[in-house]
């Protein structure tokens, strides 16, 4: 078998006139590829955000129908609900400030919600502050009376606007959450401002208030602050210290409050926050360095 070789300088005369060619056709196949390729990426990126897009409306879809039925009650039925990139706000009214805060916490257990805006409104009565400090403040001193706790139970009220601020002491949190209840159930607040500490856990200081409760009301001068259950010199004790409140008739019966709640033993000092009937309340603590002038 033969092979026949072909010279190189044979062939080149006739391909010359071929590179022209070939190089146009090369340059358009580049740049076809060139103009191409990023329409399709942006085709690409347009499909894949729709996709996300639908996945996204199709969850809040889902999170707006779970709120609705979590507020399926005649207390929410003029509260709105929208969703936007999982999270769920509320709007609208409801009569009472306790339904708003059901409403924020039904909301709140829906676990796939990313976050929760409460922003309904309390509707309701218009009540003057003057008139929800009377009543509520009442309420509270009736409050949790026959279980044992009233006088050790000291709590206050201030109301701006419709919104309470509750300070003071709390016996356990059960005679807390007592009182902040009637303040959220209460028609005409608008919000609840929860500031009230309660009593550590303590034997010693159970057994001082025990002990500080016999020495002032088994006093014949003060034994009728215990006639009214609901007026009582309140008794608050933390760690051996002692703060008594409440109103009193006159100087002297504050006075004298005072001196017996010294007199019981392992008491580390007595704070005497007792107010004369028709004076306005302190803003400082009595000095308890000695009876107050």
């Amino acid at each position: 078998m033969k092979i026949k070789f072909v010279a190189y300088d044979s062939l080149l005369p006739r391909a010359l006139p071929l590179l022209p060619q070939l190089f146009w056709t090369t340059a358009v196949f580049l740049l076809a590829i060139a103009l191409t390729a990023p329409r399709a990426g942006v085709a690409l990126a347009q499909a894949t955000l729709a996709s996300h897009d639908g996945a996204a409306s199709a969850a809040d879809s889902q999170l707006q129908a779970d709120a609705l039925k979590a507020l399926k009650n005649s207390r929410f039925k003029n509260v709105q609900v929208s969703v936007v990139n999982g999270v769920i706000t509320l709007t609208g009214t409801v009569n009472i400030y306790a339904d708003k805060e059901e409403a924020d916490s039904k909301a709140h257990h829906i676990k796939a919600a990313a976050a929760i805006r409460n922003q309904i409104q309390v509707a309701g009565p218009t009540v003057s502050d003057a008139e929800i400090y009377k009543k509520l403040s009442d309420q509270i001193a009736w409050d949790r009376i026959g279980y044992g706790t009233t006088p050790f139970n000291a709590i206050d009220i201030q109301v701006r606007n419709g919104v309470v601020l509750m300070t003071g002491h709390a016996y356990g949190p059960v005679d807390k959450d007592s009182a902040v209840a009637l303040a959220k159930y209460f028609k005409g607040v608008k919000d609840v401002i929860d500031e009230i500490e309660v009593d550590p856990v303590s034997s010693f200081d159970d057994q001082t208030r025990r002990a500080e409760y016999y020495s002032i009301y088994s006093y014949s001068a003060l034994s009728k602050y215990g006639a009214d259950p609901a007026k009582p010199i309140r008794i608050t004790v933390i760690n051996g210290t002692v703060i008594l409140s409440g109103v009193v008739d006159n100087k002297t019966d504050k006075d004298l409050a005072y001196i017996r709640a010294s007199s019981v033993p392992n008491v580390f000092k007595v704070i005497n926050n007792l107010r004369v009937a028709g004076q306005a309340p302190s803003t400082e603590p009595t000095s308890s360095s000695s009876v107050s002038k």
